[in-house]
C-alpha cells in the first residue's frame, strides 16, 4: 500500500472522521471516501473558500500563506490542509470528538 493510501487510512480511522477529499490544483477530487455527489459538492465548494482565504491571508500580508483552515458548524467540523499541488479535505462530526 502506498504512503498516501496509509495516510489516509489512518486519518480516516480517528473517531468522528466521516469522510476525506484530496482534491487538485484545479478543483477536481481525486481521491475520496464519499460517494459521487457529496465529493463533488464539498471538492468545488471547498476549493473556492480555501482559494479566498489564501487570498485574504496574502492580502493581509504577502508574505504569509494559508496553512490551515477550520470550519466547524453545529453537524459538522471541516479541515482543510492546502498545498501547492493538492487540497485535503477531512470532515468529521464534532459531537462525537
Amino acid at each position: 500500500m502506498s504512503e498516501v493510501e496509509e495516510t489516509l487510512k489512518r486519518i480516516h480511522a480517528h473517531r468522528g472522521v466521516t469522510g476525506i477529499i484530496v482534491v487538485n490544483s484545479e478543483g477536481i477530487p481525486i481521491r475520496t471516501t464519499l460517494d459521487n455527489s457529496t465529493t463533488v459538492q464539498y471538492a468545488g465548494l471547498i476549493h473556492l473558500l480555501a482559494a479566498k482565504a489564501r487570498s485574504t491571508v496574502r492580502d493581509i500580508d504577502p508574505q504569509n500563506d494559508l496553512t490551515f483552515l477550520r470550519i466547524r458548524s453545529k453537524k459538522h467540523e471541516i479541515m482543510v490542509a492546502p498545498d501547492k499541488e493538492y487540497l485535503l479535505i477531512v470532515m468529521q462530526n464534532p459531537s462525537e470528538n
